[in-house]
């Protein structure tokens, strides 16, 4: 089998979590959240547009530590 006859699988974009799915697996208040992304203990945000910012949920699996 060559390189070439090989075809690469895609990898599937990662899904990504408003801040309600977020805050339904860390059990923190909206302001602890916030000050933890800011401080660095939490994953960065993702901003989508002006009002809408999300999650990678591996970044936020990997944080609670599911596989």
């Amino acid at each position: 089998m060559t390189a070439a006859s090989v075809k690469a699988t895609p990898t599937p974009p990662d899904t990504l979590l408003r801040l309600p799915d977020v805050l339904a697996r860390i059990p923190v208040s909206r302001s602890t959240w916030w000050a933890g992304v800011k401080s660095g203990r939490y994953p960065a945000a993702v901003k989508l547009g002006p009002a809408l910012t999300c999650w990678r949920k591996s970044e936020i699996d990997k944080l609670i530590g599911t596989p």
